[in-house]
């Protein structure tokens, strides 16, 4: 056994503690499902990723098919991770009346405190693209579930 600077002993010859000896990687899918998670708990966001009409359609079809919907929560999100930083792209609709600024704040707000207390990773920039805007009077494309 070793004597630390602060008296106590680690046994082994390392002078690391147990929860400090190995390397903790994380996936940029994993990064993406947290933001993607948190960017959707955002008053005024009314979908991530593509705003065409059809590309939300075709996505929430995809999504409801068994193991097709694995790409849903992190849809709209891009992430780059290294060992202690990460760096997002997040692409979201709004919904209209919203002010498109303070929603973008909020996103980012929200995706940083989510991310950087789960990973532990600094997160370094959020670039938010706003990709359509919902109108009131738009249905919603997501279609009905057959599936139960």
């Amino acid at each position: 056994m070793t004597e630390t600077a602060s008296g106590g002993s680690v046994s082994g010859g390392s002078g690391k503690a147990p929860g400090d000896r190995g390397r903790t990687s994380i996936a940029d899918g994993v990064v993406e499902k947290i933001a993607g998670l948190a960017a959707r708990e955002v008053v005024g966001v009314h979908a991530m990723g593509s705003g065409s009409g059809l590309s939300r359609t075709f996505g929430a079809v995809r999504d409801r098919v068994p193991g097709g919907g694995k790409a849903g929560v992190s849809r709209g999100v891009k992430a780059e991770v290294g060992e202690t930083q990460t760096a997002l792209d997040l692409e979201i609709v709004v919904d209209y009346g919203v002010s498109i600024r303070a929603v973008a704040r909020a996103v980012r707000e929200n995706v940083i405190s989510a991310v950087e207390r789960m990973t532990s990773l600094e997160v370094v920039e959020v670039n938010i693209a706003v990709s359509d805007v919902k109108l009131p009077d738009e249905p919603d494309e997501e279609p009905e579930s057959r599936l139960q």
